[in-house]
């Protein structure tokens, strides 16, 4: 099963242990915001996906794709 962007994201930052508030404080949005993309209400937007990226070491393709 794949894995979504949402469940990816719970997962980075859950490794890198970091509450929802902390990951929303270093990607500049709220922590409504973080819980909606790991419930896949809502996407992150390009210059958060980078953000993200950046933050859990991981590239882009991987943040987006999952564990393909």
């Amino acid at each position: 099963m794949k894995t979504t962007i949402g469940q990816t994201i719970a997962l980075h930052r859950k490794k890198v242990g970091l509450t929802q508030e902390e990951l929303a404080e270093k990607v500049f949005v709220t922590r409504q915001t973080v819980s909606n993309w790991e419930n896949n209400k809502s996407y992150p937007d390009i210059h958060s996906l980078l953000l993200l990226s950046s933050l859990f070491h991981v590239s882009l393709d991987q943040l987006i794709k999952g564990d393909l």
